[in-house]
């Protein structure tokens, strides 16, 4: 008897911890980060969009803390840059697919599926939610800033 107490026992905490873990996964995060990662953007330098016009891989020896997650730079100036005035370089909507939040969802984003607008950083999905988005971007834009950061609840 006492065996099957303890064997309940056990299920019952396993099922208890694996809840409260299962639960932790899903927490959505102001900064989009891949699972079992604390990088932003995939590691791509935001500072780069707006210096070079395109995706470049940082580096982890330039990296920062910003909003939780961790931040790679191709060099220390834009490391630099962007510690300055974080705002300006970080991604929209934290990196999630802007698309998605215009539509109050959230999904992971591609670093080569981004656009600047009005000198602000947006990221999609996918080349095809890129082609959604940049047909109707301002509608969608003043609808994703209603939309977040509830979106994250």
């Amino acid at each position: 008897m006492a065996r099957l107490l303890s064997v309940r026992y056990l299920m019952g905490l396993f099922l208890v911890c694996s809840s409260v873990l299962f639960n932790v996964a899903l927490a959505k995060e102001p900064v989009y980060t891949r699972f079992l990662s604390n990088v932003a953007v995939s590691g791509y330098d935001t500072v780069a969009y707006f210096t070079e016009g395109k995706p470049v891989k940082g580096d982890k020896a330039h990296s920062a803390e910003y909003q939780g997650a961790t931040w790679y730079f191709k060099n220390a100036e834009n490391r630099a840059l962007f510690l300055s005035t974080p705002e300006k370089y970080a991604p929209q909507y934290g990196g999630y697919c802007a698309w998605a939040v215009a539509q109050n969802k959230t999904a992971s984003a591609d670093p080569y599926q981004w656009s600047i607008v009005n000198s602000k950083l947006y990221l999609n999905y996918d080349a095809e939610v890129q082609a959604r988005w940049a047909k109707d971007k301002d509608t969608l834009i003043q609808q994703a800033d209603k939309n977040w950061p509830d979106v994250l609840n």
